[in-house]
């Protein structure tokens, strides 16, 4: 009997292994027979990949936080690299975590095992000297932004737009009263969402002055509810007392929420998709953003903006990121009607380029496409 295809699956990150999960079951309907083994997390094991390491033991932000967990990452990486070369999968798929996944690639290219990349790193922002590393070492890339696509051809990088699969995955609450009373919310007064993040870095970072707002907007707007969108991965240690927390509905209070105060990232995309006028933020710890910030060649940060071509949402990142001007932007968002619906339209705009739904199963079918 021939030997079952193998896939190499590795992404270090929550999110990452959401999508990664999601392409590996559409690559499991696709091809039955398929075996998957590698770096990722619970979405990755309930769609049948066999873990050799859990992305809870590899997601950090920032320069200065992976200097400090670099053993437990290189371990990993040669924990992977000692499977691989005992397998020979057929064919690898690296989703986002570039500082691991672009070494990994490279490794892979020299034992000659075809690298499908999803999710591309963000070359148009920063590093774009990786596109050269994609180049040499990833047989194609998989992309979720339409002007992506367009800046690998431009590189000769072969790629293909799949769309982004939050399209499908993202739903509004069906009963917003019934859930706002359910979490103890009143639905007849307005409700003010924040997510300071997903990692435990990003909620040390972005929670302090996300909590600085709150009391701020409370003194000078009591009616006003706040709640804060807590990741299911994190305990409720990380969030102190003072704000409720919601965890594991973050589609629901976001499509039930009268704004948003989002962590720059995917959570930005999903607020768009669920036509919540939002601000983002975002904080890194000053070292690692004081080293990267000569690199990044963008004005823009918020995915939305970047997708849009233009400022859709407010922007508070670092400096700029204080209790007094997230007050400041949401209230003017929270006292001007004219303005969300304006924004609204913009988001319109953005979740238009995003692809229709099935934006897994394209992944997967490229994927399977260069199995034998």
């Amino acid at each position: 009997m021939p030997k079952p295809p193998l896939v190499l699956l590795s992404c270090g990150e929550p999110s990452g292994d959401v999508y990664a999960g999601e392409l590996l079951d559409r690559l499991r309907a696709l091809r039955p027979d398929v075996q998957c083994f590698g770096l990722g997390g619970d979405h990755v094991a309930a769609a049948g990949g066999q873990l050799l390491a859990h992305v809870r033991d590899v997601a950090v932000v920032g320069l200065v936080e992976v200097l400090r967990h670099l053993s437990e990452l290189r371990a990993v990486f040669d924990r992977i690299l000692a499977e691989v070369d005992r397998r020979s999968p057929d064919v690898a798929v690296l989703v986002d975590y570039p500082d691991f996944n672009l070494r990994l690639a490279r490794e892979l290219h020299k034992r000659r095992i075809p690298v499908v990349y999803y999710v591309s790193p963000q070359v148009w922002a920063w590093r774009r000297g990786r596109i050269r590393q994609i180049r040499r070492h990833v047989a194609r890339m998989l992309v979720l932004f339409p002007f992506e696509e367009d800046v690998y051809r431009r590189a000769g990088v072969p790629v293909t737009f799949v769309g982004h699969p939050l399209v499908e995955r993202v739903q509004p609450v069906v009963d917003r009263a019934g859930f706002l009373t359910e979490i103890g919310l009143d639905p007849s007064r307005p409700v003010l969402a924040l997510l300071p993040g997903s990692r435990p870095g990003e909620v040390a970072h972005n929670l302090p002055p996300l909590r600085g707002a709150v009391e701020l907007l409370r003194a000078r707007r009591p009616e006003v509810q706040c709640v804060i969108a807590a990741a299911p991965t994190l305990p409720e240690s990380d969030f102190g007392a003072g704000v409720p927390l919601v965890f594991g509905q973050a589609h629901a209070l976001l499509s039930s929420a009268t704004v948003g105060v989002v962590a720059s990232g995917t959570a930005t995309v999903e607020a768009a998709l669920l036509d919540l006028p939002m601000v983002v933020v975002y904080r890194l710890a000053p070292l690692t953003f004081a080293l990267g910030r000569p690199f990044v060649r963008l004005r823009r940060f918020a995915m939305v903006n970047l997708i849009a071509g233009r400022d859709v949402v407010p922007e508070l990142i670092q400096r700029r990121f204080t209790p007094e001007r997230v007050a400041a932007e949401a209230l003017g968002l929270l006292d001007d009607l004219s303005r969300r619906e304006a924004m609204r339209r913009d988001l319109a705009e953005v979740r238009s380029r995003l692809g229709g739904p099935g934006a897994s199963m394209r992944a997967a079918q490229a994927v399977a496409a260069m199995l034998p």
